[in-house]
């Protein structure tokens, strides 16, 4: 299968011979190898990309709004649903809200036939939607990380650590008042309730869907998502929400994790199918793209504004 160079030349031969656009051959060369890799496993195929890598600056976490993308490709492969899923994932994470719906509605129309193929990177909700699968598929440059949750900026561990701390200074030393005033007066009212909500619910979610997808019908299924969890959102162990988590210790941490190298055939399209959807991300407006194996896709781009330049 394609690396990266030999895609851009398939994509680049494809514009020039066929007098297609870039966006175009792109579009072309990307659907065949997401259509070979669903032909090859005999399962739907849907991938889940974000421009967070090469478009830093534009959002592309995880929203209610990509519930629509997913909508509209399980609507084309819905009657289809029996071969189960294999989901794509390459995200920096988001909502857990919306993290919390998304699975949900997969569950519904796939039941626990759901596999996570994780080319590169699925951060945060992005390792959330992980867990919620029967299996992840991690390729060996692959990374999962941390899922403690983050709210306004602020890491809700960090700040429940932080209101800890300031209380037991106070107590001993008075005179550190005024410098917790000004470090704590940033969070606003009900913020530490706010932080403690969210540490529940991200932690009930996970180990729900670990206990009942993952593990299903595992007479340890229960032991074994609280000690997955707890080392997922051990903010002092993983020291940032930003640390890259690799196989061995996803491995360690009793994850039922497969690597893409070990699939030997599926290894070589799933990486192309990944090389694709870069070069899309890189060289489009495209910053979001939700795609099945049959082509129905929904893609966000940004919004290039239209300069008018004044007539002489």
């Amino acid at each position: 299968m394609p690396d990266w160079g030999e895609v851009l030349k398939e994509i680049q031969g494809l514009t020039l011979k066929a007098s297609q656009t870039a966006q175009g051959a792109m579009d072309l060369v990307r659907r065949q190898y997401l259509n070979k890799l669903a032909e090859d496993t005999g399962r739907n195929v849907i991938a889940y990309y974000s421009g967070f890598l090469s478009k830093p600056d534009v959002p592309s976490d995880i929203t209610d709004e990509d519930k629509n993308g997913f909508m509209m490709c399980v609507h084309s492969i819905g009657h289809q649903r029996k071969k189960g899923l294999d989901l794509i994932l390459h995200t920096p994470g988001g909502s857990i809200a919306a993290t919390e719906s998304l699975v949900d509605y997969l569950h519904q129309i796939f039941g626990n036939d759901i596999r996570a193929i994780v080319p590169q990177i699925a951060m945060s909700a992005g390792t959330m939607i992980a867990c919620s699968c029967k299996e992840i598929i991690l390729a060996r440059h692959g990374n999962l990380g941390p899922i403690d949750p983050h709210l306004r900026g602020f890491p809700a561990y960090g700040v429940k650590e932080e209101f800890a701390r300031a209380l037991k200074e106070v107590r001993n030393d008075p005179s550190s008042i005024p410098i917790w005033q000004s470090i704590i007066g940033r969070y606003g009212p009900a913020f530490l309730s706010q932080c403690e909500n969210a540490i529940l619910w991200s932690k009930a979610f996970v180990e729900y869907q670990l206990e009942h997808s993952m593990f299903e019908g595992e007479a340890s299924a229960r032991k074994k998502a609280k000690t997955i969890v707890r080392k997922l959102t051990d903010y002092k162990g993983n020291k940032t929400h930003q640390r890259h988590i690799g196989f061995e210790e996803l491995a360690a941490m009793g994850l039922r994790i497969t690597r893409l190298e070990d699939l030997q055939w599926h290894q070589d399209l799933v990486l192309t199918v990944h090389h694709c959807y870069m070069h899309a991300l890189m060289n489009t407006a495209a910053f979001k793209i939700i795609e099945s194996h049959i082509g129905s896709a929904f893609v966000k781009q940004q919004m290039v504004q239209q300069l008018s330049i004044p007539q002489r």
